[in-house]
């Protein structure tokens, strides 16, 4: 059964919104779904302990944000000439697409919350993007009750400068 959202498009099936690119399709699944919604482009390596924590949170991250905003994970080994062209030099390395350009992003393995945090700021302005007073509240509990205080905190000050 396909639950419809607003406007009547199907919505993303969680194994839609993760996917890998290569080089040869990196401009349909990145620059060309950006111009749909946000695409985050995740640059790994399997050598990569940092990459092997952050991936992870990643996934978790897009699946909680219901269909605003695609994963896209690409190997720098198998992939190199992408990341040369846009100057990674350090990975992990997370770069947001929004209508065919780069438009944030950030380096290092980060906390789960920052990631949400970052998801919510592509997002907000579109369409159901603007997550509730009450939705932020919960979210911030979610990631005290992980142990992460520094990181509800940051969620909170965010509801207070809104």
């Amino acid at each position: 059964m396909t639950i419809l959202e607003q406007g009547g498009a199907a919505a993303p099936q969680p194994s839609d919104l993760i996917k890998d690119t290569t080089t040869q399709s990196f401009v349909q699944d990145v620059i060309e779904e950006s111009k749909r919604q946000p695409v985050l482009i995740d640059f790994w390596a399997p050598w990569c302990g940092p990459c092997k924590q952050l991936t992870p949170l990643l996934e978790k991250a897009v699946r909680n944000a219901k269909g605003k905003v695609r994963l896209v994970k690409m190997n720098i080994d198998d992939h190199p000439s992408i990341p040369g062209q846009m100057g990674i030099q350090s990975i992990p390395a997370v770069i947001a697409f929004v209508n065919g350009q780069p438009a944030d992003g950030f380096m290092g393995a980060v906390p789960e919350s920052q990631i949400a945090a970052f998801i919510d700021k592509l997002t907000a302005g579109m369409p159901g993007g603007e997550p509730s007073v009450e939705e932020i509240l919960k979210e911030a509990e979610a990631v005290f009750a992980e142990g992460d205080p520094a990181g509800a905190a940051a969620i909170y000050a965010e509801v207070l400068n809104v």
